[in-house]
C-alpha cells in the first residue's frame, strides 16, 4: 500500500459541503503542493495532527476552492495512515475539480471500500467491522443501524471471544 488514494467521500449531489479524502504514505505531500492558507504564510506539512486549517486548494495559480483542511497523521486515523480530507462546496463540478486537483499532484483515484480495506490490512478494524462499514451506509431503518453500529463498535468479535472463552473453560473442566 504504497500508494497514496483519494476520493469523494460524500454523495455526488448539490449540497452544501462536499469531502475529498486522501490517505497514504505521500497525502501531506499531495495537501502541501496545493492547499493555502488565507494569509499564505502557513505550512500544511508542520501542523499538528487532528487540526483545522481554512484556506484554498489550488492548481498551479487557479484557486479552485475555498476550503477547509482536516490533517490527521497516521496511525491515529481511520485506514492507520496519514490522511486529509478536504472540505470543499458540495457542488458536483466543485467536487470534482478538487478531486482532479489532488489526483494532479500525486494521488490515484481509490477503489470503491478501499479506504476500509487499508483500514482492515492496517489492523485497524477486524473483518466483521469492515463488512459492518457497507451494512451502516446502507441502513434502511433504526434496528438495522444500530445492528450494524454495534458490529462496528466490535460487537461480534466480543461475543466470538466470550464462546471462546467459555469453550476453553469448559474444556479445561472436562480435562
Amino acid at each position: 500500500m504504497e500508494t497514496t488514494i483519494a476520493a469523494i467521500s460524500t454523495a455526488m449531489s448539490a449540497s452544501g459541503i462536499g469531502i475529498v479524502r486522501i490517505s497514504g504514505e505521500d497525502a501531506m505531500d499531495v495537501i502541501s503542493r496545493i492547499y493555502r492558507s488565507k494569509n499564505g504564510k502557513k505550512n500544511i506539512k508542520e501542523v499538528k495532527s487532528h487540526t483545522i486549517h481554512y484556506g484554498y486548494i489550488c492548481d498551479g495559480e487557479e484557486t479552485v476552492d475555498e476550503v477547509l483542511v482536516m490533517v490527521m497523521r497516521g496511525p491515529k486515523t481511520y485506514t492507520g495512515e496519514d490522511t486529509v480530507e478536504i472540505d470543499c462546496h458540495g457542488g458536483v463540478f466543485a467536487m470534482k475539480r478538487v478531486l482532479e486537483t489532488v489526483l494532479k499532484n500525486g494521488a490515484i483515484i481509490a477503489e470503491p471500500g478501499e479506504f476500509t480495506k487499508r483500514a482492515f490490512l492496517n489492523g485497524r478494524i477486524d473483518l466483521s467491522q469492515a463488512e459492518a462499514v457497507m451494512d451502516v451506509i446502507q441502513s434502511k431503518n433504526e434496528y438495522s443501524l444500530k445492528n450494524s453500529v454495534g458490529q462496528l463498535k466490535g460487537s461480534v468479535r466480543k461475543t466470538v471471544q466470550q464462546i471462546r472463552e467459555k469453550l476453553l473453560h469448559h474444556i479445561a473442566y472436562i480435562e
